[in-house]
């Protein structure tokens, strides 16, 4: 029978392990028999969330397309980045930062009409449906970008645009806010021109059949006061219960783009 994995792939930056190890350390602590350390974040969204997977961070958009009925929620954390908030449902929320070079032009979104996009991967919230829906209101139900090139990844997105690669992208903005601290001079070319639309932030996950007992006491001991310094290390102010219902804004924001003409990010 597999092990149990244990895994953060969305914040996994090689300067973020030391944070990430304690995080896990401290978990561990709350939740007895839980695997010894977290697995290398693999580098592309699974095409399944494994049965072994025991704990995990992921994308709301996947969640509610891809991993439908694969997961169960354990606690949503909110960040004390730019551009993470507590919303009016008391749901911890985040958005994506429309970036450009520091040097490029543009004053508003409307002046990326027929420039070239970069975007991580068509399954990602903070990548594509959030500027999906963003860019809906000024796209007009047609192409709104000369080009949309995939990187695989934030990273690739942002050092794409830095290069001159692509003219924009759309980074989530704890993502943003980890490359702010620890690689600034990527970050030193780069410049915010738009904020999209919040949704619910990234949720920590288990597979669907882990034990409801396990599942329990994971959201218990992440919500436990005991982890508070494990957490600051994450820039990790609190969690919160999870509220799945909540994450239906991740569908909705597709649903309006579709309506509007956009149902692609083109």
């Amino acid at each position: 029978m597999a092990e149990p994995e244990a895994l953060l792939p969305m914040y996994a930056l090689p300067e973020m392990a030391g944070a990430n190890a304690a995080f896990w350390a401290a978990l561990r602590q709350e939740v007895p028999g839980l695997p010894d350390h977290l697995s290398p974040a693999p580098p592309h969204l699974p095409a399944a969330i494994e049965p072994t997977t025991i704990f995990s961070q992921m994308c709301g958009y996947p969640l509610q397309t891809l991993f439908a009925g694969q997961f169960v929620l354990l606690g949503t954390p909110l960040y004390d980045f730019r551009g993470c908030a507590i919303g009016p449902d008391d749901m911890p929320t985040h958005r994506s930062f429309i970036i450009t070079a520091s040097t490029a032009p543009f004053a508003s979104i409307t002046d990326l009409r027929q420039k070239i996009f970069a975007v991580n991967g068509y399954d990602s919230n903070s990548g594509m449906n959030l500027p999906r829906r963003m860019f809906a209101d000024i796209a007009g139900g047609s192409k709104f970008f000369s080009r949309v090139i995939v990187t695989g990844g934030h990273l690739a997105s942002m050092a794409a645009v830095a290069a001159g690669a692509a003219d924009a992208a759309s980074i989530d903005c704890v993502t943003y806010g980890f490359c702010a601290q620890y690689r600034p001079k990527l970050t030193a070319q780069l410049r915010i021109l738009a904020e999209t639309p919040s949704s619910p932030a990234i949720p920590f996950i288990t597979s669907s059949t882990t034990p409801p007992e396990t599942a329990a006491a994971l959201t218990q001991a992440l919500l436990s006061p005991a982890l508070r310094d494990a957490l600051h290390g994450l820039h990790i102010t609190a969690i919160l219960p999870p509220r799945p219902k909540l994450y239906d804004l991740v569908l909705n924001y597709e649903v309006e783009a579709t309506v509007l003409g956009y149902p692609a990010l083109a």
